[in-house]
């Protein structure tokens, strides 16, 4: 067994990219605070074939140093659109007929495992920021929210590896869009 180079991965270049279908998916991030975790989001979103990223709030927008050393340039493949507000950009998204899934522990949360999209349907998966999660305005406004399973001592995942879980989960079940 031997490791691949680079060449022998034949990934998109960025035109080959942005032409491509996307996977059903926008991320929203609710004041997530982190710069490294904006970049990680963005490196994810592009390994999956994400729409796009919203950044809202504190969100940090590119170009930035900190994004940029994370992201590994998905900052310039993967589209991005700011908002001040999270409550607008998840009303826009509602008016577009996007599913609001926010990611966080709620009462009426889903587990990631049993949650089912529907095909022909898009969905925007919202994370939140690193302690607060995601706001209550966002989460009263969406659709369903669902939850990862965890099994330790700890409450919640950091929000990339959150980001990078689901779209995992809900990729594989999409698959057929990408």
């Amino acid at each position: 067994m031997r490791k691949l180079s680079n060449d022998e991965l034949e990934r998109k270049s960025v035109t080959e990219f942005r032409a491509s279908e996307k996977s059903p998916f926008i991320i929203v991030l609710d004041n997530v605070r982190s710069l490294n975790n904006v970049g990680s989001i963005f490196r994810t979103a592009d390994a999956f074939l994400v729409e796009a990223v919203w950044l809202c709030g504190i969100t940090a927008t590119p170009p930035h140093r900190e994004i940029h050393k994370t992201a590994l340039g998905a900052t310039e493949s993967v589209e991005w659109k700011y908002f001040e507000n999270p409550v607008a950009a998840v009303r826009e998204l509602k008016e577009r007929g996007y599913v609001i899934v926010s990611v966080e522990q709620a009462d009426e949360a889903i587990q990631l495992d049993l949650f089912a999209t529907e095909t022909g349907r898009k969905y925007a998966l919202v994370f939140g920021h690193e302690i607060k999660g995601v706001s209550e305005e966002v989460v009263d406004l969406s659709d369903f929210c669902i939850e990862i399973p965890q099994y330790g001592t700890k409450h919640s995942f950091n929000v990339a590896v959150s980001a990078g879980i689901v779209l995992w989960e809900l990729s594989g079940r999409s698959s057929d869009s990408l």
